[in-house]
């Protein structure tokens, strides 16, 4: 897990490990036992709530954890924590301090949901709702760095509840500081959408959200829904994090396609290919330049800004294709499952979602990058 470099007023507390006997068959188990979390997120009215409180009353086996993190009247410091088991509900207070998850001191919120495991067990799921202010990928990092530091817990995947009737008022919003948007950028850090009260809408009205969303992040998986009724399967289980969604991303980097400007001028999915082996220090060095130094910049000088990255590479001296993941500046490398074949031509494919994306310009600095190191090695 690779973060930029932090300010000294940021210096992070450490997080005392307990030790924990773990022997036998539970060890090689060990990641097979940590709870996944999936962050829902959209914009407010979008049909959040109503999606986590139909996937808490649906009958099904599953013991899920759903954390309700909206702004609200009263006390900012009580967030209702709601659990399902077989359709009964039970209602715990989870406090944090700063009343927000994903403005909190990093480890409170999650050493809240740790200590909340341990009172009443694990949970086959978490499910963490943000307020519809939020930045996703804010949230999403917490707890990314939280299981390279052994958590039980780990980030499975983002889902965007978007509102079929007023996405594009929410994704057109023009922000006088020039910042993206928090509809844009959620639709951007998505694993998954889900458009949903699609009854309230013509087929043509339709066919523009499903365009606009998808011209912001060509990679995403979209559904569509009325009253947020979605089968938990598309819902749960994404791996959108870990090296397990190696092969399900081949296939969507195959078809996925560079797309154009369509709400926003500057938002847009860049994707390209480059043949041949690459080396951890090549791809490092493109990464913290284009995520840290933001030295990587288009025609108009412009530094381009990456909200998402995903990718397959090839490293030299590596039998398995490694995954490239990437939510602003926090990336990560992680060797897959997939093995790469004596007969296959090896390749690099990486998917960028930002503004000031230029495709060619992005290649050509990674080609740049790659043949530098190779010819003063």
């Amino acid at each position: 897990m690779a973060q930029a470099p932090m300010e000294e007023e940021e210096c992070p507390e450490l997080i005392p490990i307990e030790d924990q006997e773990v022997g036998g068959e539970e060890a090689d188990l060990s990641h097979s036992i940590k709870i996944p979390v999936t962050i829902i997120t959209g914009y407010l009215g979008a049909g959040k709530t109503t999606l986590l409180n139909y996937i808490l009353t649906e009958q099904h086996t599953k013991r899920i954890a759903v954390i309700l993190n909206e702004f609200g009247e009263g006390s900012a410091l009580e967030k209702s924590l709601a659990i399902s088991q077989g359709g009964e509900l039970y209602e715990e207070w989870l406090e944090l301090r700063n009343g927000c998850l994903c403005c909190s001191v990093k480890d409170n919120g999650l050493k809240a949901i740790e200590n909340l495991m341990q009172k009443k067990g694990k949970f086959d799921y978490i499910l963490l709702e943000t307020t519809g202010l939020a930045d996703p990928g804010a949230v999403a990092s917490m707890f990314w760095v939280d299981a390279e530091l052994g958590s039980d817990i780990y980030l499975d995947g983002i889902v965007s509840v978007v509102d079929a009737k007023y996405g594009l008022q929410h994704l057109t919003e023009e922000k006088s500081d020039g910042l993206i948007n928090e509809a844009t950028r959620q639709v951007a850090l998505a694993d998954l959408i889900i458009i949903n009260k699609t009854d309230l809408i013509s087929q043509e009205e339709l066919n523009k959200i499903r365009t606009a969303v998808r011209s912001i992040n060509g990679l995403v998986k979209i559904l569509e829904t009325q009253r947020s009724r979605v089968d938990l399967c598309e819902v749960l289980d994404l791996h959108a994090f870990d090296s397990l969604s190696g092969i399900s991303l081949q296939k969507k980097l195959q078809h996925a396609q560079t797309t154009h400007p369509h709400l926003d001028k500057s938002i847009v999915t860049v994707t390209f290919e480059i043949l041949g082996n690459t080396t951890e220090e090549n791809l490092n060095e493109f990464i913290q330049n284009l995520l840290w130094e933001r030295s990587v910049k288009d025609k108009a000088d412009h530094p381009m800004e990456v909200i998402r990255l995903k990718g397959l590479v090839s490293i030299k001296d590596k039998s398995h294709q490694v995954i490239v993941q990437g939510v602003h500046e926090l990336y990560d490398l992680e060797e897959t499952m997939v093995r790469w074949k004596e007969d296959d031509e090896r390749t690099n494919r990486l998917v960028l979602i930002g503004r000031n994306l230029d495709k060619d310009i992005l290649k050509q600095v990674f080609i740049a990058t790659m043949t530098e190191k190779q010819e003063t090695s």
